[in-house]
């Protein structure tokens, strides 16, 4: 089996679309536990957190939550949110390319002292932005403006699942205008860092996994496989798994597929056996025993209950 390279390790979707990339999502949950599952992507990812209770990782690093705030995630950083107390705790994200912000026309200073830093990596983003300091105010401003061009007022309190994008050229300018007076309260609060040369190759290493998975969930995937990719042994890499990643690597395989299935008895009207094999699983007792021990009901209940509140 050939390692994959590291241009191929990434989260497998398109943020926005391919003309705009950038959207904004809506997640949350009512339970105690992990929300937004270990993954990495190409784009920046502004986080607002109203207030609840939840725990960032990033890069392994954890930021315990709870009140409002913003959080950012740079281009290529691990990360993933639990909640840690039961009820209903919801985070909004801007998630957009700095290709989007870049000028075609020549490489004028922001481009070459902000926007190519930023995506090279040797500047980032601020990690936290609280209530109190003085750029939080005018950064809400623009965001709530982004939240409200992207339909925002739609997404009701209880629907903890949303995704929004945008084809039309008005809103496109007025959420790019937005962005950059992000960029611009950021660096007239000299907030942009230059980035520490903190390689950890244990990052590079659970990204390698993680992709192998997102990218073969439809397959067996054998613990084997997984501990080769990084050249591991099996029962090394299983408790080094469990360490970066607080799972099992079956229970995170599991837990993907079940998102997936998830993901296809929402958007789909595929039959609860298609979706079964269509998530790596080729026994529907198990899959059903899966789905119930993550989510403590049935595909179907779980369909229809997101119909409704959709409606």
């Amino acid at each position: 089996m050939q390692n994959q390279q590291p241009s191929t390790l990434k989260e497998i979707r398109v943020h926005g679309t391919q003309d705009f990339p950038c959207a904004f999502y809506q997640t949350g949950t009512r339970i105690k536990g992990n929300m937004v599952k270990h993954h990495w992507h190409e784009e920046v990812e502004l986080l607002y957190f109203s207030g609840g209770e939840f725990c960032l990782e990033v890069n392994m690093e954890r930021f315990n939550i709870s009140e409002e705030c913003f959080y950012v995630i740079n281009p290529g950083e691990l990360h993933s949110i639990s909640v840690e107390k039961n009820g209903g705790c919801v985070e909004n994200a801007v998630v957009f390319h700095m290709d989007m912000l870049s000028s075609a026309y020549a490489l004028d200073q922001i481009q070459t002292n902000l926007i190519q830093p930023v995506q090279n990596g040797s500047i980032q983003f601020p990690r936290c932005l609280r209530k109190n300091e003085p750029a939080f105010e005018p950064v809400r401003k623009s965001y709530e403006e982004i939240r409200n061009v992207f339909g925002g007022d739609s997404f009701r309190e209880n629907y903890y699942d949303g995704e929004a994008v945008t084809d039309d050229i008005t809103r496109q300018l007025f959420i790019k205008s937005a962005l950059l007076r992000i960029l611009a309260v950021l660096s007239a609060n000299n907030l942009f860092e230059v980035t520490e040369k903190n390689h950890d190759h244990r990052i590079e290493t659970i990204k390698t996994t993680l992709t192998y998975i997102q990218e073969n969930y439809k397959e067996k995937i054998y613990i084997r496989d997984l501990a080769g990719l990084i050249g591991m042994n099996e029962q090394y890499f299983c408790r080094f798994f469990k360490k970066v990643i607080g799972r099992s690597p079956m229970e995170y395989v599991n837990e993907y597929r079940i998102k997936k299935a998830i993901h296809y008895l929402k958007e789909s009207d595929l039959t609860v056996t298609e979706i079964c094999l269509e998530c790596g699983y080729n026994n529907l007792g198990n899959f059903l025993r899966e789905f119930r021990k993550y989510t403590s009901t049935t595909p179907l209940q779980y369909r229809r209950h997101s119909l409704k509140e959709t409606q």
